[in-house]
């Protein structure tokens, strides 16, 4: 049996820019870090007493004989690409999917170490980041960009800057006392909105080649974020101000990032007093990060008591097995 636990991760500047026909061409950086809610895949092969040899659990049980009858296309994709044969595979999550915190490659990464495990296999960081990329992006055909699963393989708080098929991952250096600061300065709230976000970056993707000027915008405000954040000269409350002014050019790369719901929501927020603040992953609901001083929180919690508050802390940790019990498939 294999457990792994993988991070969900929070992204706050360059989105947009990890889209290989944007990176390719002008290169691309994002500023994202993992935090402490997960997701656990848990894998063992399955007994041969039942009448079907695979058994899935996630939002649907699912009870196959043959892989090809899979309806989870990543799990399907995935077993038939690394000889995954008679399983029970069980997910589950600290938040739901389909909320802007990349849950679907937190999964991907989590099952792809699982496997690899479950064949006696480690896994390195950067591997596990490529496979999950190729996993979603080429073998299941789902839009988007590549940092989702990059973060939440290595974790922590980083700068992942993209180039020419390529990317670094590059830890930002801050202090202790400024990254407390920032985590402290942070909410979290969940809108109660779900979405596809394969959907939204379909659009965001279509719309690229429209978008440059807005997303050469979104790339060179990471470099302006991270100095915020390693400068203990400038107020951290900039990067709150900064955060608003990406929001507000990430709203003119697609319309779908936004409703009019979402838009009443953030305006309630500034005039309690959050200084900026994002729709996390492709847009369109999920969870609305904001960057609020200390002083001024209960304001804003008061404002938005509709909404759940999800507080949390940043997580140094990428994808990792929690437990490891070899087994073997007897052909």
């Amino acid at each position: 049996m294999i457990i792994t636990k993988t991070p969900f991760r929070m992204s706050f500047f360059g989105g947009g820019t990890d889209f290989p026909s944007f990176f390719n061409e002008y290169k691309g950086s994002v500023l994202s870090t993992t935090f402490d809610k997960y997701c656990y895949v848990t894998v063992r092969h399955l007994p041969r007493f039942f009448e079907f040899s695979s058994e899935l659990v996630y939002s649907v049980i699912e009870r196959v004989n043959n892989i090809e009858d899979i309806n989870h296309p990543m799990i399907r994709n995935a077993m038939r690409w690394l000889d995954i044969r008679e399983i029970r595979l069980l997910y589950e999550a600290d938040l739901p999917a389909r909320s802007g915190l990349g849950t679907s490659s937190s999964f991907a990464v989590g099952m792809l170490n699982a496997f690899h495990a479950l064949k006696g296999q480690y896994i390195h960081q950067r591997a596990l980041a490529d496979e999950a990329i190729y996993l979603e992006r080429y073998l299941c055909g789902e839009a988007g960009g590549w940092q989702d699963q990059i973060a939440v393989s290595y974790g922590g708080f980083n700068r992942i800057d993209f180039f020419e098929n390529d990317y670094k991952v590059h830890p930002v250096i801050i202090s202790a006392k400024r990254k407390k600061e920032l985590e402290d300065n942070l909410m979290l709230f969940f809108t109660g909105f779900t979405r596809i976000s394969a959907e939204i970056q379909k659009y965001t993707e279509q719309g690229l080649n429209r978008k440059q000027n807005q997303l050469m915008q979104m790339y060179s405000l990471v470099n302006e974020a991270e100095s915020i954040l390693t400068d203990s000269k400038k107020s951290m409350d900039e990067f709150g101000r900064l955060l608003n002014y990406t929001w507000s050019i990430k709203r003119k790369i697609n319309s779908e990032i936004s409703t009019d719901i979402i838009d009443e929501i953030y305006n309630k927020a500034l005039k309690a007093g959050a200084l900026g603040g994002k729709l996390l992953g492709a847009g369109g609901g999920g969870f609305l990060l904001l960057y609020v001083p200390k002083e001024r929180q209960m304001k804003v919690h008061i404002a938005l008591k509709e909404l759940m508050h999800v507080p949390f802390k940043f997580d140094n940790g990428g994808s990792q097995v929690l437990y490891f019990s070899p087994e073997t498939l007897n052909d």
